[in-house]
C-alpha cells in the first residue's frame, strides 16, 4: 500500500507547480489545470470543464463481496497577506519581514471523502450516495519581527464545497460486474470567472477502489471473454488502471492522467517534482541551475516548492549520478509515471446526467 500512496499522491500533485517553481513564472500563473471537478453551473456553461467524472469498470465477484470507494482531491486556499497597523490589518500585495517576502498567492489541502464496505448485492439494486461536505475556513498566521512585535499576517481562506459520490453495480453475467462510481460537484456556486471558480472545484480528483474478495480487470488488457464487456466501460474525465504490485487485482486507481497497469514511481527518484512527465534528472539540474533570485523567490513561495529546492540542493554527487538513467527489464517500473503520463481531456458534452 506504500507504493500506491506513493503513486495516488503523485497523481494528486501533478501539475501542483511546475518548473522553474516561481509564482512569477507564467506556467504558474495559470494553475488547476489537471482533473478538475467544477461547480455544475459553471461546468454546463463552460465546454471542457467537467462538472462530474465517471468511473465504470469491471470486477469479477459475488454479490456478498464488498468494495471501498475513496476519493481525494486539492481544495483550493486564498492566502493574503495584510500589514498591522493602528486600524488593524491592511491588505498589501507584498510584505517583508526579517529575511522573507510575503506575497498573496493560492496553496491547497487535501480532502478524501470515504465509503468503505460497500456489499456488491445492495449496489446492484440502488446506487450507494455518500455526500461531500467541506465547510469554509479561515485561518490567520501572525508574522513578527526580531524583536517579537507583530508586522503583519497571512490570511487563508477557503470556500465551501458541496458534492457527493454515487456508487452502484450491474451483474453482465454470473460473477461479473461492471462498478460505476460517479464524482459530482453540486457546490452552489454561479459565476463566470475561472480564478473564483477553482475555489469551487475538486481540483485534481481521482477514486481508489479497493476489493479484497473480489478481482478487478484490466481495462487495457482483458481477457478475450471480457473484451466487449471492457470495451463498454464509459470513463469521463479519468481512466481506471489496476494498482498495487504486478499480478494483483484488487485495487483500482483511477486517475486524470493515463496510466499503464500497475504503475510504480522509480526507486532512484528522491521525492515529488509535480511533473510526472518529465525525467527527474533534467528537472533537479534546471533547479539547481536557477539564479540566486529565483531562488529566493522560491523560498518565499509555496512551502512544497521550497521543499523541491532544498531537497534538490541537499542531493550528493553519488544521488545525481543515480538520476542519470538506467535500463531495466522490469515492465513494471517501465510503466513508472514518471515518464507514461498525460491528462485525460473531458470532450465537450460528454458529462451523463447524474443519478437521482
Amino acid at each position: 500500500m506504500d507504493e500506491l500512496r506513493r503513486i495516488a499522491r503523485a497523481v494528486l500533485y501533478e501539475g501542483y507547480l511546475l518548473w522553474p517553481y516561481r509564482q512569477s513564472a507564467l506556467k504558474n500563473q495559470h494553475r488547476w489545470t489537471i482533473g478538475g471537478v467544477h461547480p455544475e453551473p459553471y461546468g454546463r456553461a463552460h465546454d471542457g470543464n467537467p462538472w462530474l467524472t465517471q468511473t465504470q469498470c469491471l470486477i469479477e465477484a459475488g454479490p456478498a463481496d464488498t468494495v471501498d470507494v475513496r476519493v481525494r482531491f486539492l481544495h483550493l486556499v486564498a492566502s493574503e497577506v495584510a500589514r498591522c497597523t493602528a486600524d488593524g490589518l491592511d491588505p498589501v500585495p507584498e510584505l517583508t519581514v526579517g529575511e522573507r517576502r510575503f506575497r498573496p498567492r493560492e496553496e491547497a489541502v487535501e480532502q478524501e471523502v470515504a465509503a468503505c464496505g460497500l456489499r456488491l448485492g445492495a449496489l446492484l439494486g440502488e446506487a450507494h450516495r455518500t455526500p461531500i461536505g467541506v465547510p469554509a475556513g479561515r485561518e490567520t498566521e501572525w508574522l513578527t519581527d526580531e524583536a517579537g512585535r507583530r508586522a503583519g499576517a497571512v490570511l487563508r481562506s477557503r470556500q465551501a464545497l458541496r458534492g457527493h459520490v454515487d456508487a452502484h453495480a450491474e451483474e453482465l453475467e454470473p460473477g461479473v460486474l461492471r462498478l460505476t462510481v460517479r464524482v459530482v460537484n453540486t457546490t452552489p456556486w454561479h459565476g463566470d470567472a475561472r480564478a473564483e471558480a477553482m475555489r469551487h472545484t475538486f481540483v485534481a480528483a481521482h477514486s481508489v477502489l479497493h476489493t479484497t474478495g473480489g478481482r478487478f480487470v484490466s481495462l487495457m488488457d482483458p481477457p478475450e471473454e471480457l473484451r466487449a464487456a471492457a470495451a463498454g466501460c464509459r470513463n469521463v474525465g479519468t481512466w481506471p488502471v489496476l494498482a498495487g504490485p504486478e499480478g494483483e487485482g484488487h485495487t483500482m486507481l483511477s486517475a486524470p492522467i493515463i496510466l499503464y497497469d500497475h504503475p510504480r514511481v522509480a526507486p532512484e527518484s528522491p521525492g515529488d517534482l509535480f511533473d510526472a512527465t518529465e525525467i527527474d534528472q533534467l528537472l533537479t539540474l534546471s533547479v539547481l541551475a536557477l539564479s540566486d533570485e529565483e531562488k529566493r523567490e522560491i523560498r518565499d513561495g509555496d512551502p512544497r516548492g521550497r521543499e523541491i529546492l532544498e531537497r534538490c540542493q541537499a542531493l550528493t554527487p553519488e544521488q545525481l549520478m543515480r538520476l542519470h538513467g538506467i535500463v531495466r527489464t522490469d515492465p513494471a517500473i517501465r510503466t513508472d509515471p514518471a515518464v507514461r503520463a498525460e491528462p485525460v481531456r473531458a470532450e465537450p458534452g460528454t458529462c451523463p446526467e447524474p443519478t437521482t
